[in-house]
C-alpha cells in the first residue's frame, strides 16, 4: 500500500513537472500595441523592411492587431540599438528593422559598448543585393562605361550611399573603387541617412551613382523615379522587373554584396514573448500571402528564425570584421 502511495505522488510530481515545462515553452499571447522600429528615416531599406512585417504578419493571420511603424534615425541603426538595450531593453511588443549593414557596422564596433551578444535576434524574412543606379539621363549606359570614368578621374565621380564610410553601402562603393583599380582611398564619397536621402541627392545631380540596393530600386522604378539600374551585385541576374539588368560579374567586374532583412528585439524580453515572435513569423513566412508581399518589394527568400538566424549573423559578423580589417577600417 506504502509502495503503491509513493507510485502515485511520483507519478503527479512527474505529471507536475511537465505541466511547467509544458507552460516554459509555451508562447505569450500577443503583445498590445505591437510596433516595428525602422532605424532611419522613411523610404529606406528600413522602412521597407518594416511594412513588410506590417503587411505580411496582418495577411497571414500571424498577428491580430495593426503594427505601427517608428522611425528612429541615428548612426544608420546605432541609436535605435543603443536606445533597446539601454532604455527598452524587456519591451515585448517592440521589434527592430536591421540588415546587413546593421551586422556590418556591429563588426566595426560603430554601436558603441554594445556588441551582436546584445540583443535577442528574431527573424530573417528576405535578401536582397547590391546595385549601381545612375539617372536615366546619365552618360553612363553600363557598369563598364561608369568604371572607365572613374579609373580615368576618381574625383570627377562622386559616388553616394546610404551610410558612412565602413557601412555596407560604402563597401559596394570600396569594392567598386576595387574592382575598376582604384584606391579606395581615393573615391569620393557622400554618406547619407537613408537611401530616400541618397536618391534626392542623385536626382538633384549632387552625386553621380548611387550604391544601393535592388529592392529599393525596384520600388523607385515601380514609383516611376528617373533611375537606370546599371548592374546587380549578384552571382546570377535577378527576376522579376529587374531581369534585364545585368550582373556586374557579366561586365566583367567581380562584385557580389548579398543583404539579407530582419528583426530583432530587446535582450530582456522573456523566452514566452520571443517565441511569439518567433512563431507569428514561422507562420507568416510559411504563407504564400507573404511570399507575394516580398516578391512585391523585390526581395528574396531568407527564412531563418530563432536560434538559426542567431547562428548566422554571429557567424556573418565574424566575416564581416575579417573584411573590415582589410580595408583597415577596425585594428586587429
Amino acid at each position: 500500500m506504502q509502495t503503491s502511495l509513493k507510485f502515485r505522488l511520483a507519478a503527479i510530481a512527474a505529471l507536475g513537472a511537465l505541466s511547467l515545462s509544458v507552460g516554459a515553452a509555451r508562447a505569450a499571447d500577443e503583445p498590445r500595441r505591437p510596433e516595428c522600429i525602422a532605424p532611419a528615416q522613411p523610404g529606406g531599406g528600413f522602412d521597407l523592411t518594416c511594412r513588410l512585417a506590417t503587411e505580411g504578419l496582418k495577411h497571414s493571420g500571424a498577428l491580430k492587431s495593426a503594427m505601427r511603424i517608428v522611425y528612429m534615425p541615428g548612426g544608420i541603426g546605432a541609436v535605435a540599438y543603443n536606445n533597446i538595450v539601454a532604455q527598452h531593453p524587456n519591451e515585448p511588443g517592440t521589434i527592430v528593422a536591421f540588415s546587413g549593414g546593421s551586422l556590418l557596422n556591429l563588426a566595426q564596433g560603430k554601436f558603441g559598448k554594445y556588441n551582436v551578444n546584445d540583443v535577442r535576434w528574431l527573424a530573417g524574412i528576405g535578401s536582397d543585393y547590391g546595385v549601381a543606379v545612375v539617372r536615366n539621363d546619365s552618360p553612363y549606359t553600363d557598369l563598364k562605361s561608369l568604371m572607365e570614368a572613374f579609373k580615368q578621374d576618381p574625383t570627377k565621380i562622386v559616388l553616394g550611399a546610404g551610410g558612412t564610410v565602413g557601412s555596407q553601402d560604402w563597401m559596394k562603393a570600396a569594392l567598386t573603387a576595387k574592382a575598376a583599380g582604384v584606391d579606395f582611398k581615393k573615391m569620393r564619397f557622400v554618406a547619407f541617412e537613408g537611401g530616400g536621402e541618397a536618391v534626392t541627392a542623385l536626382r538633384g545631380g549632387h552625386i553621380q551613382a548611387y550604391m544601393g540596393d535592388a529592392a529599393e530600386a525596384f520600388t523607385m522604378l515601380e514609383g516611376g523615379a528617373p533611375i537606370r539600374v546599371l548592374a546587380v551585385f549578384n552571382n546570377e541576374r535577378l527576376p522579376g522587373k529587374l531581369a534585364s539588368v545585368p550582373t556586374a560579374k557579366e561586365q566583367g567586374y567581380d562584385i557580389v554584396w548579398p543583404i539579407i532583412r530582419g528583426f530583432y528585439v530587446g535582450p530582456q524580453v522573456s523566452d514566452a514573448d520571443y517565441k511569439f515572435w518567433v512563431d507569428a513569423f514561422n507562420k507568416a513566412l510559411a504563407s504564400p500571402e507573404f511570399a507575394k508581399l516580398r516578391e512585391q518589394q523585390g526581395l528574396f527568400p531568407f527564412d531563418k528564425t530563432g536560434p538559426e538566424l542567431d547562428a548566422y549573423v554571429k557567424d556573418q559578423v565574424k566575416q564581416y570584421t575579417e573584411l573590415a580589417e582589410s580595408f583597415g577600417l577596425v585594428r586587429k
